[in-house]
């Protein structure tokens, strides 16, 4: 299983960046996928996770900015980011499970993460 994420970069608070997971070896679909956020010093905290395309959850400090999707044909999962702030900064992680594990940082498969860098 491979997860490989695009799209990171530095933006000024307000912008917006679409993060991209390409996956390999498993299908998004049939899979619970999230993404992920971690900075220095602290764990993993979720920020979206969409259950085989249906069951969808956001952190609440996202809710409302970031919306979770994916693309079945392309196997790729996406999130884009709205109305970005600092404290949003952080190395985002895709992951990917066969349980519905939501928001919890315990996924079986992660990404080499993608660093998106948010200033005020």
């Amino acid at each position: 299983v491979q997860l490989v994420e695009s799209g990171g970069g530095s933006v000024q608070a307000g912008g917006s960046l679409t993060l991209s997971c390409s996956a390999s070896e498993l299908s998004v679909s049939h899979y619970c996928m999230a993404w992920l956020r971690q900075v220095p010093g602290e764990e993993r905290e979720g920020v979206a996770s969409i259950d085989r395309g249906e069951d969808i959850m956001y952190a609440d400090s996202m809710e409302g900015r970031f919306t979770i999707s994916q693309d079945n044909a392309k196997n790729i999962l996406y999130l884009q980011m709205n109305g970005l702030r600092p404290e949003d900064t952080g190395m985002y992680y895709c992951a990917a499970d066969q349980w519905p594990v939501g928001l919890t940082p315990k996924y079986a498969y992660w990404g080499q993460g993608t660093q998106v860098t948010v200033s005020s």
